[in-house]
C-alpha cells in the first residue's frame, strides 16, 4: 500500500532576494540552514538563493513562514543565531498574529553596537504593557527579563525625558537579621541586595555616566524601607523581587506613585523568603487590583526564559516536583562541609 503522507507531499519554492540576505541567512559554514533543517518537518535544500521545500503543505507553510520571518529579520539589520530561528519557530507554533521579526526587532535600549529588545512574544506583550499602563506587574520564573526589560524601559524613558528620574527598589529581606552583622555602613549592607539592579544598569549606560547620574540623585537605587512616606513623581520605579513583600509593602509601596510617574513591580511567587506563614503581597495583589483600570498583569513562563536554555527545564522540573506535592512539609537540613585546617 503507498503511504498517503507520500501521496500528499509536494514541493515548494522560496527565493531570497540579495547574495547577501542568503548569507545571512544560511550562517557561517551552514550554521543556520542545519538549524532550520532540525526544527521544521519539511526537508529543505538549497540551490543559489532558492529554497525548495518538500513535504505535506501544512508543514510547507511553517518551513516557508520560518525562512520569511528570517529573512525580513535580516533586512531589519538583525543579526541571526541559532537562538533567533529557534525563537522565531516558537512563536509561530503558538498561532499569535504578531510576527516574530516584529517582536525580535524592537529595539528598546542600545549601547556600543549591543541592543536590547524582547526576545519573546510574552515579553513584547509585558514591554507593550509597559507603554499602555502606568502601573504593570511582570510575573514570572528567574530568567523571564521581567527586571532587565523593565530596567531597559526605564533607561529608554528617562533618555527621551518622558521622566525626570529612575527609582530601582527592592527588600532587603533576605538578609534578615543578618544585616546587622555585616561589615560596613548601612549602604555598605544592603548594597549586594541591590547589585543585580546595578548590574543590569551598566549594561545600558556608558561607565562614567551611571555615577554621575546616582550622584546626581537622576537615578537612585534604594530598599523599599526608603519608599515609606514619600510621593514620588515624574518618575520610573521599579520594584523587584515584590515577592518579598507583605501586603501591607505592597499598599506602601503602590501609594507612593505620583503625577506622571510609571511603576513596574517584578517577582516571582515561587521565590518567596518571608518568614514564617508571612503573606506574600504579590501573591494577593492580582486578587485586589487585578479589576482596576490602567494596571496591567503580565505572567511569563519557562518558555519565555532567555537564560541556558537549561534553565528553563529546571524551571519546569520545579514547577512539576511542586505540582506532585513533593515540596510539601519539613525540609532537611543543608549539609555544611567541615573547614579545611
Amino acid at each position: 500500500m503507498s503511504d498517503p503522507k507520500q501521496e500528499n507531499t509536494v514541493s515548494i519554492s522560496v527565493v531570497v532576494p540579495g547574495d547577501q540576505a542568503m548569507v545571512s541567512l544560511l550562517g557561517q559554514r551552514d550554521e543556520l540552514l542545519r538549524v532550520i533543517e532540525d526544527s521544521v518537518v519539511s526537508d529543505v535544500h538549497v540551490r543559489g538563493n532558492e529554497i525548495t521545500i518538500t513535504g505535506t503543505p501544512a508543514d510547507n507553510a511553517v518551513a516557508a513562514r520560518l525562512i520569511e520571518e528570517l529573512v525580513l529579520l535580516v533586512k531589519h539589520g538583525q543579526q541571526l543565531s541559532p537562538d533567533v530561528v529557534r525563537r522565531t519557530l516558537g512563536m509561530l507554533s503558538e498561532g499569535s498574529s504578531v510576527r516574530p521579526a516584529d517582536v525580535l526587532s524592537l529595539d528598546i535600549v542600545s549601547r556600543r553596537g549591543k541592543t536590547i529588545r524582547p526576545k519573546t512574544l510574552n515579553q513584547k506583550h509585558y514591554v507593550d504593557a509597559i507603554d499602555k499602563h502606568t502601573i504593570v506587574f511582570g510575573i514570572g520564573p528567574a530568567g523571564t527579563g521581567k527586571t532587565y526589560l523593565a530596567v531597559a524601559k526605564a533607561v529608554q524613558a528617562l533618555k527621551d525625558k518622558q521622566v525626570s528620574r529612575i527609582i530601582l527598589t527592592r527588600p532587603a529581606v533576605e538578609a534578615g537579621e543578618r544585616l546587622g552583622f555585616l561589615p560596613g555602613t548601612l549602604i555598605d549592607k544592603i548594597d549586594p541586595y541591590l547589585r543585580p539592579l546595578y548590574d543590569a544598569l551598566h549594561d545600558m549606560l556608558e561607565p562614567e555616566t551611571l555615577p554621575k547620574l546616582m550622584a546626581a540623585g537622576t537615578i537612585e537605587i534604594a530598599p523599599l524601607g526608603y519608599m515609606r512616606g514619600r510621593t514620588l513623581s515624574n518618575a520610573f520605579i521599579i520594584l523587584d523581587e515584590a515577592q518579598n513583600t507583605t501586603p501591607e509593602q505592597m499598599k506602601m509601596f503602590l501609594t507612593r506613585l505620583g503625577f506622571d510617574s510609571k511603576i513596574v513591580v517584578t517577582g516571582d511567587v515561587t521565590q518567596i523568603d518571608l518568614p514564617g506563614d508571612q503573606r506574600s503581597g504579590l501573591k494577593v495583589v492580582s486578587e485586589i487590583l487585578g479589576q482596576v483600570d490602567d494596571i496591567a498583569f503580565c505572567r511569563l513562563t519557562s518558555s519565555d526564559v532567555v537564560r541556558h536554555r537549561l534553565v528553563a527545564e529546571i524551571v519546569d522540573a520545579y514547577e512539576r516536583f511542586d505540582a506532585a506535592g513533593e515540596g510539601a512539609g519539613p525540609r532537611p537540613a543543608p549539609h555544611r562541609a567541615k573547614p579545611r585546617r
